[in-house]
């Protein structure tokens, strides 16, 4: 599991494109959901569960592969997951993905999650992200091959 520092440097606190200025969420990947905790998701520090952002990156890493795959997927496998910032209540999560390797009867994806926070100065801060495989099922669960174009 990826280190938690706490509490977030400067440098962690600048937008996206590393200078002061205007939000910039990431170019490149495709949002694929966004969502705001709330503080039942929270711990009794404030922070939001991991097992909660953990879950909202599977809904959101599920997004591409199921239509790569045309159909049923299930999450096969967490290839990589790094907490790199706390997230709080308040923060609105922004996911993104990209595919990054389609197999015979899989899908890998890319998430990255980043929080836009303190709305009187605003700021983007990445906070997650993680390497998921799908695997494509039939209506019996089983593996089947996904579609070629």
């Amino acid at each position: 599991m990826g280190e938690i520092t706490r509490p977030p440097d400067k440098a962690a606190l600048q937008p996206v494109s590393g200078a002061p200025g205007p939000l910039r969420l990431p170019d490149g990947r495709e949002l694929v959901m966004r969502v705001m905790p709330m503080p039942a998701d929270a711990n009794g520090n404030g922070d939001i569960f991991g097992g909660w952002i953990m879950a909202q990156v599977d809904l959101a890493g599920a997004v591409l592969p199921a239509r790569v795959a045309r159909g049923r997927i299930a999450t096969v496998a967490v290839n990589e997951f790094v907490f790199k910032q706390p997230v709080s209540v308040g923060d609105l999560l922004s996911f993104y993905a990209r595919v990054t390797r389609v197999g015979r009867t899989s899908v890998t994806v890319h998430v990255e999650v980043y929080a836009e926070r303190n709305p009187a100065q605003p700021v983007v801060v990445k906070v997650t992200q993680a390497n998921l495989t799908y695997v494509a099922i039939d209506r019996d669960g089983q593996p089947r091959e996904i579609p070629r174009d």
